[in-house]
């Protein structure tokens, strides 16, 4: 056995702090650039004599460069997403917060506060109770469970176990974390994958078919994806658990069966391949375990009804989501060890996104994005233009990023006539981008399978982009013509 010398270990500890080094030089040459170019836009105009700041206010101007950083630090993926988040906040509190500065009045000293009270705002309550959901159901192994069950009692035939693979997913995705949601079904998956030949045709398209229904499940419910939490709090209060669900649920349902058919069409003349289900036997799981998952079963379904029925009992559906938190903490299901496993980052990117958006609208950025808008663009053809923009946006970077760009620009442009139909149709549209490994975190889950390339994802990703967007602003026009 050798034993590592002093040099050894010196070497490794170079060689880490060089790929350490290397990773924080790009990380800074690419935020300088990015304050470069957002600096450039907002000053150099008026430098050059244009006028075209010239309707727009310092604040307005300062809020425009806030937002083209924000845009391309999240497109060149200097650093974290969240960590892009709370630099905008951090700016927007000293840029415009900052009192007798181009925004707060001088003695102003609480003006700062407009851009963090998104934090406790009624959508990221219903956010975390949702994470809190999820998390119990991934700890108790109900999750698993349930969908292993499912699974289970479709026949050995290709097609009917797809249909119930992405069946299954499409539900869970509805409620939690679609990338949970797609760990979670190819780890059930495992076994049938593991059982079919390693250039298996049906083994990859039962991958590929993972992040499809896991995508498509998210545009179902406000707590399903973050764009669908940004347009329905730019949209107001009155969006609740259940309006969003008759807006957004026909057309992914739609659309997953579109997707089905893609995906069974793709199975044609494949040679019909020996299936091992795995077992739904679960293990063997003690009385504390069997009760905590009884608990979790009630409460999620208790809290799901009462998400559906808020019209009737007029709770709000923020309110709501305190029944699984509390619930689930005094019954012993959630710890302190498990609030802390949340993903808090995901609230973080949704906070900042909230905040940009205040800002936006409040120093009349907005307001100007709809005066300099061609006469001929509006209604349909603005939504369909907005809606192709963000599909595309979406491919290549966060699609909450995309969504905290694209929501509140294109409410100032669309005025008053359309504003649900554009909000939830780029909400929708965010969730139709998977045409490449990175353009989702589910995609990224099936690539690291190594069963599916670029290319597969290419092929059901192009169409995706085409009829995601396009039914869902059909659908969303038969419902407000």
């Amino acid at each position: 056995m050798n034993t590592p010398t002093p040099l050894d270990s010196r070497s490794k500890s170079l060689r880490l702090l060089h790929k350490f080094d290397r990773g924080a030089l790009e990380s800074c040459i690419k935020t300088f650039l990015c304050a470069v170019v957002a600096l450039a836009v907002t000053l150099l105009p008026s430098r050059l004599g244009s006028d075209i700041y010239k309707e727009l206010s310092p604040s307005g101007i300062a809020t425009l460069g806030i937002l083209i950083f924000g845009a391309l630090m999240w497109i060149t993926e200097a650093i974290p997403s969240f960590a892009v988040a709370l630099l905008i906040i951090g700016l927007e509190i000293a840029i415009l917060g900052k009192p007798g500065g181009v925004f707060a009045p001088e003695g102003d000293k609480n003006l700062w506060k407009m851009f963090v009270n998104p934090w406790s705002s009624s959508i990221m309550w219903l956010f975390l109770g949702g994470f809190v959901l999820a998390h119990a159901c991934s700890k108790t192994g109900l999750d698993r469970w349930l969908a292993g069950l499912l699974i289970g009692k479709q026949e050995k035939k290709p097609a009917s176990l797809l249909f119930g693979v992405m069946a299954v997913t499409f539900i869970f995705s509805m409620f939690m974390s679609n990338t949970a949601t797609a760990t979670m079904m190819l780890a059930v998956l495992a076994p049938v994958i593991a059982s079919l030949r390693d250039n298996s045709k049906f083994g990859k398209i039962l991958c590929l078919s993972v992040p499809v229904a896991a995508n498509v499940g998210g545009m179902g419910t406000i707590i399903g994806t973050p764009p669908n939490a940004i347009a329905a709090k730019a949209l107001g209060d009155h969006v609740d658990f259940l309006y969003w669900m008759k807006l957004a649920l026909p057309p992914a349902l739609l659309i997953i069966a579109i997707c089905y058919g893609i995906l069974v069409f793709m199975l044609r003349n494949t040679e019909v391949e020996k299936i091992e289900l795995k077992s739904n036997k679960d293990k063997e799981i003690t009385g504390k375990e069997m009760l905590q998952r009884i608990i979790v079963m009630l409460v999620f379904g208790i809290t799901v009804s009462l998400w559906m029925s808020s019209s009737l009992h007029k709770t709000p559906s923020s309110v709501i989501s305190f029944v699984p938190i509390v619930v689930l903490a005094i019954t012993g299901v959630i710890t302190s060890k498990d609030m802390r496993e949340l993903p808090w980052d995901v609230l973080i990117l949704l906070a900042g996104g909230l905040s940009l958006g205040v800002a936006i609208k409040s120093t009349g950025l907005a307001l100007w994005f709809s005066t300099h808008i061609p006469n001929d663009w509006s209604g349909l053809p603005l939504i369909i233009a907005f809606a192709a923009l963000s599909v595309t946006l979406s491919n290549l970077m966060s699609n909450t990023a995309t969504a905290i760009i694209m929501i509140p620009i294109g409410l100032a442009l669309i005025g008053s006539g359309h504003t649900v139909l554009l909000a939830v149709s780029i909400a929708l549209a965010c969730s139709s981008a998977m045409c490449l490994p990175i353009s989702t975190p589910p995609n990224a889950v099936a690539f690291a399978s190594g069963k599916v390339t670029t290319k597969d994802f290419m092929k059901i990703g192009l169409i995706l982009a085409a009829i995601g967007p396009a039914i869902s602003i059909l659908w969303l026009s038969l419902v407000f013509k």
